[in-house]
């Protein structure tokens, strides 16, 4: 019966492995397709033959990108954007958080307030009152602008809320007792054991700051402001025919839109890439830790 067990046990792990590797692989090729795109010849991306490897393998999407200032300056814009952005996002979530994950004898009229969170998830103004309101604060053409666009992200603020009401109490009480008063209590007590689900909460932020474009087309006006998923979303491969020489029309019949776009997607998915794995491992935790509601 022992060896039975045993294995059904390995039996399950071995096809439970083969599972999360054909998922993983799945995940995977999406990624290898556009790298194998960007660095094949033009005539094969136009045809559809480019599969899995590379036809007549070059460099020249790189070569072109590296030679524009406009990625590089919007490439800039948003690792500004994602800085400032997490940085206030995080700090107003966990602000917001620790006084909601009160009762509602600590704080009257908790619930009252959840409730305006839930609603103002669920429901918006709409595009226009949202510009009119930026334009109002002056914040168009503006790096605080692309920041404070997106608002409050309210499931990350659930996330965290439900994170500290799940903290053991007795952290609180002997806080209190040894005189901690609510920041201290907040910022001694809960903000260090709280690794996980603020490491899962800055993933999701940098995640969203990074990937967002529409906010950055409809707040920038001029194209040097825009940041990098934005540019991308208005991906033209134009030539000044007025200042155009022999190497850049050379150039270009060896270019296609699809390598070039290719290309610069691939690149702005690895600062993502390098990011993930670090904060990967409290993802977990802070996912489950908060997801209990009492």
């Amino acid at each position: 019966m022992i060896e039975n067990k045993s294995l059904g046990a390995r039996t399950f792990n071995a096809a439970n492995m083969i599972l999360l590797i054909v998922i993983t692989l799945l995940c995977l090729v999406p990624l290898w397709y556009i790298l194998m795109v960007s660095v094949s010849e033009k005539s094969a991306v136009n045809a559809g033959t480019v599969t899995l490897w590379p036809v007549g393998f070059n460099l020249l999407s790189y070569k072109k990108i590296v030679a524009e200032e406009a990625f590089f300056l919007s490439f800039w814009v948003s690792v500004k954007r994602v800085v400032l952005g997490t940085i206030v996002t995080v700090g107003v979530i966990l602000l917001m958080a620790y006084p909601l994950s009160r009762t509602s004898r600590q704080l009257p009229y908790r619930n009252v307030y959840m409730w305006l969170l839930v609603f103002c998830m669920l429901f918006s103004g709409g595009t226009i009152p949202w510009y009119l309101t930026m334009r109002s604060y002056g914040l168009i053409d503006s790096i605080w602008g692309l920041v404070l666009s997106g608002g409050m992200p309210v499931f990350s603020v659930i996330l965290v809320v439900n994170f500290f009401r799940n903290a053991p109490s007795a952290l609180e009480e002997a806080a209190y007792v040894d005189g901690a008063g609510p920041w201290r209590t907040f910022l001694q007590i809960y903000i260090p054991i709280s690794t996980p689900v603020i490491a899962t909460i800055t993933l999701f932020t940098v995640v969203g700051y990074w990937n967002e474009f529409f906010q950055g087309l409809v707040l920038s006006t001029n194209q040097s402001n825009y940041p990098l998923q934005t540019y991308i979303q208005q991906l033209v491969v134009s030539i000044n025919l007025s200042t155009v020489d022999t190497e850049q029309v050379k150039l270009a019949s060896q270019l296609n839109n699809k390598s070039l776009n290719a290309a610069k997607i691939f690149i702005a998915m690895i600062p993502v890439l390098i990011i993930y794995p670090f904060l990967q491992r409290y993802f977990i935790t802070g996912i489950t830790l908060g997801s209990v509601k009492e």
